[in-house]
């Protein structure tokens, strides 16, 4: 009796030994019957745009394949106007900012992992062979068009296409934009006069040659500066962007204006004084 209770006893011992192997038998059978359960890791939002773009953020002063995708991309959309080069300079900035806003995201013309998602989700029918081929360029040009046409007709703003002076549909819009930010509580002869004053300065040497270069130049307009620019201008804004187009230019040919109760550079009183509209000096 003695003997059988130490061999019950050394077979239990051996069962609660061997168990852990057991374990891991049946397990390996299972994963091996059922391979369809084995862990997937997920691809985040961000892994999704890898494909279209590398991992490296572009910014002022990349240069490359990716960038040439990034200016194709947002071409393709009407958000850029430039020359695709494959150079990250301060067109594309431009473009990409008006991109980021448009699309609710951090308007800082840095192109980070979000924004690539975002823009590759908005562009899967681009195709990178477009700017490199005349029969591209030619739809590209139609594809425009036809975005501007339904841009007019949503926003009921009927702005001037702007191919006197070579203005993309968004430039406009950016205009219309500055013009709210900067002048929507003075008088109509007032803000046409700040519309003007953008179009004065792309004509300059002295300034970039489009509105949007003009208006996003650092330091240049307050509504940038503390972010009034990104604001929905009413249809009186798009309508002294209109006519400024038309050639009113209440400033008399200014590239300056500014608001003697809040000026704060000693530098623009400086400068020679034309005429007084509303709350603005407008100045040379």
């Amino acid at each position: 009796m003695k003997k059988q209770k130490q061999w019950i006893l050394a077979l239990m011992t051996l069962a609660l030994a061997a168990a852990p192997f057991a374990g891991l038998f049946f397990k390996d059978q299972e994963a091996y019957a059922n391979p369809q359960t084995e862990a997937v890791s997920p691809v985040s939002g961000e892994e999704e745009a890898l494909p279209a773009f590398g991992t490296t953020p572009l910014k002022v002063g990349s240069s490359g394949q990716d960038v040439y995708e990034l200016q194709g991309r947002l071409k393709h959309l009407g958000y850029y106007g430039g020359k695709i080069d494959s150079q990250f300079g301060a067109k594309t900035k431009n473009a990409v900012t008006w991109f980021q806003w448009k699309f609710g995201m951090k308007a800082d013309g840095i192109v980070g992992a979000k924004t690539k998602l975002k823009l590759y989700n908005a562009t899967k029918a681009w195709k990178p062979t477009e700017p490199s081929t005349t029969t591209a360029k030619k739809n590209t040009g139609n594809t425009t068009a036809k975005t501007g046409n339904a841009a007019k007709k949503n926003s009921g703003a009927e702005l001037s296409s702007g191919n006197t002076m070579g203005l993309s549909e968004n430039d406009l819009k950016i205009m219309a934009n500055a013009v709210y930010g900067e002048a929507r509580g003075e008088p109509f002869e007032g803000q046409v006069a700040v519309a003007a004053v953008i179009l004065n300065r792309v004509k300059s040497p002295s300034f970039p040659n489009t509105p949007s270069g003009v208006i996003f130049q650092p330091g240049a307009f307050t509504a940038v500066a503390d972010g009034q620019i990104y604001l929905e201008p009413n249809e009186q804004a798009r309508k002294a962007v209109q006519q400024a187009l038309n050639g009113w230019d209440p400033s008399g040919g200014c590239l300056y204006y500014f608001n003697p109760k809040t000026a704060t550079s000693k530098w623009i009183w400086t400068r020679p004084q034309v005429m007084t509209i509303g709350e603005h000096i407008f100045c040379m």
